[in-house]
């Protein structure tokens, strides 16, 4: 009789497609170019993009992080560089991973990985419904980027918009003022960028404290309201933006919008060491005790 092998969760389906677009990309990617080669390769529409669960979080996204998380699990790739996603010798070394493959792999995983966690593991297809973790972390342990967007989520809007007029103010931008207007269009505060004592641009911004994606239409209301107002927009969001969405800033013939998504937020508070404080440690060097064994 033939074994019958589970669907699996929808996660699994990303496995095999993840370690291609590393190889296609030369073995390492930061995760949005792997989320937009992955939207390319697998004609992602902008509605499965703009999906979310209930926590609102983006469900292709989350999708693909659990499948990132197993696949780190597995030894298959590793994620501990800042920001990178690389495969490893192993990663590497893979030819094809058949769906059926990828569903063993799957509950291998999720039943190592809770054996010694939970007497009573829930299901992986409920699982997958939830937050994917951090693979530098353990479910249910945030590591500071999770707790960073989760705190940025949770201020209120006024709050939100002043953390963003401190974030431009320490990127160079002066005259940061924040509207704090209702019915302006979306423009939440404007400053002024010197690029050089003679050149300088006047742009406005928009703070979205969420964690769904922006949508194209959303990029589009905003260029509305600065039209004839400024020469840059930006979008900063503690969630993401479709593929439209990017397209849509750069389009030709319309001011340029400038996009700051959750990852690049996090990205910029770390260089500004913003309400973050750097922890130095050591790794011991066990070349330099060799030489003295003899």
């Amino acid at each position: 009789m033939v074994k019958r092998i589970p669907k699996g969760p929808k996660f699994v389906s990303y496995f095999w497609p993840i370690i291609e677009v590393l190889k296609m990309l030369g073995g390492s990617a930061r995760p949005a170019e792997v989320r937009e080669q992955l939207v390319r390769t697998l004609n992602i529409s902008e509605d499965a993009q703009a999906d979310t669960l209930p926590s609102g979080l983006p469900r292709f996204d989350n999708q693909v992080a659990w499948a990132r998380f197993y696949l780190s699990k597995a030894g298959i790739i590793d994620s501990s560089a800042r920001g990178v996603w690389t495969l490893t010798e192993k990663g590497r070394a893979l030819e094809q991973l058949n769906h059926q493959e990828a569903v063993e792999l799957c509950y291998a995983i999720h039943k190592q990985f809770h054996a010694d966690r939970d007497p009573e593991p829930i299901a992986v297809t409920e699982e997958s419904e939830m937050v994917a973790p951090q693979v530098a972390g353990t479910i249910g342990n945030e590591n500071y980027q999770e707790q960073l967007i989760g705190l940025l989520r949770n201020l209120p809007p006024s709050g939100f918009e002043r953390f963003c007029q401190r974030l431009l103010r320490e990127s160079g931008f002066q005259e940061v003022t924040v509207t704090g207007r209702s019915g302006d269009g979306g423009i939440d505060g404007l400053g002024i960028l010197q690029v050089t004592p003679l050149v300088t641009f006047k742009v406005l911004f928009q703070c979205k404290r969420y964690a769904g994606a922006v949508t194209p239409s959303q990029v589009r209301d905003f260029r509305g309201a600065m039209q004839g107002r400024a020469d840059k927009g930006i979008i900063i969001t503690t969630g993401s933006f479709t593929s439209d969405s990017k397209r849509e800033a750069v389009r030709d013939g319309v001011p340029p919008i400038e996009l700051v998504d959750g990852d690049k937020l996090v990205t910029m508070v770390e260089q500004l060491e913003l309400g973050l404080n750097p922890i130095k440690s050591f790794k011991v060097d066990q070349a330099f005790f060799d030489e003295f064994k003899s």
